[in-house]
């Protein structure tokens, strides 16, 4: 192995390698490199052009004059433009082979409910806009989301965004669960609870 290895080690394989970046499958270099991938993107980002640069590996004359604080600036300005170039890769044939592959793989944690039987779940943002809302699962057999693992939980949800997990469903059938889940049925002593009495109950506490 070359000397220089660790020089050749993109930053974007760096960051995809990094505990807890499990989620992010790595962008193409040819889409990187394509301004038009990036449009209205620098609104969201800090220092945009210097971070454009660090996520493309050019070098930049700019960072020799920073401080050690403006330099982990840069560094959280490059990984939020990742996230939201990622966003924008997902929705593509290429991004949605890599993402399948580790959905096939159980990567992005499996539907805490009972009667899914460990179906594994895709991530899901409520919000495509960054700082909005953390990630979480999307179970595509029950069809709701949950609270990801912890080690997960400070993850933006705009890194994949509203659209990915059922757009990737449509775009592979394959990929859906065979079948719904059953649902769980409360019952006292036996019996069937009517949902009358839930009902009930809820108009009771509506009159507190």
């Amino acid at each position: 192995m070359s000397d220089n290895s660790d020089e050749e080690y993109s930053w974007v394989s760096k960051f995809c390698s990094l505990k807890g970046n499990e989620f992010f499958c790595e962008v193409d270099s040819e889409y990187i490199e394509s301004n038009f991938n990036f449009i209205s993107l620098r609104n969201y980002v800090p220092y945009y052009k210097i971070a454009l640069k660090t996520i493309r590996d050019e070098e930049c004359e700019e960072l020799e004059s920073l401080t050690e604080e403006q330099e982990e600036t840069i560094e959280s300005s490059a990984e939020i433009l990742y996230g939201l170039i990622h966003a924008r890769y997902i929705l593509t044939d290429e991004g949605m082979r890599k993402m399948a592959k580790k959905y096939q793989k159980g990567i992005f944690g499996r539907c805490p409910n009972v009667f899914c039987q460990k179906q594994p779940c895709l991530p899901i943002g409520r919000s495509d806009l960054p700082r909005k809302d953390t990630v979480k699962y999307y179970c595509p057999r029950c069809q709701d989301i949950y609270f990801p693992d912890p080690k997960y939980a400070n993850l933006d949800g705009a890194y994949f965004g509203t659209t990915f997990a059922n757009l990737l469903l449509q775009w592979n059938e394959n990929l859906k669960p065979e079948s719904p889940p059953r649902k769980y049925v409360p019952k006292i002593f036996g019996f069937r609870v009517h949902n009358t009495v839930s009902r009930y109950q809820d108009f009771k506490r509506s009159k507190k």
